[in-house]
């Protein structure tokens, strides 16, 4: 999802739009969620950017849109872009495992 969401709307109040932009990126993440993951891997992860436009687009992470989202309406900007990518990852549980126990 590359999208670029407008803050103003000539008959729906601020909160409500900002509501459904919210629930729109929600939708979006849940149905990502849900599709068939690629033999050998073991979750979805994002890659998710935020910015007033595509051009000053930050990285973010995923739990930090809807901060992002409030912080975009208490600026009063006009419009804010999101890009949320989706990517298939796999879990290395030994690596994990055997760095812990170097460290030890």
């Amino acid at each position: 999802m590359k999208k670029t969401f407008a803050l103003t709307h000539d008959k729906l109040k601020p909160a409500r739009l900002v509501d459904s932009i919210k629930y729109e990126i929600k939708k979006y993440l849940k149905r990502e969620r849900n599709k068939t993951l690629p033999q050998g891997m073991d979750y979805w992860t994002f890659d998710c950017r935020f910015g007033a436009s595509e051009d000053v687009a930050e990285e973010i992470y995923t739990s930090d849109i809807n901060k992002h989202i409030d912080a975009a309406v208490a600026q009063e900007l006009p419009s804010f872009y999101v890009e949320i990518l989706a990517r298939a990852c796999q879990h290395d549980p030994l690596a994990k495992i055997k760095a812990m126990d170097d460290e030890a």
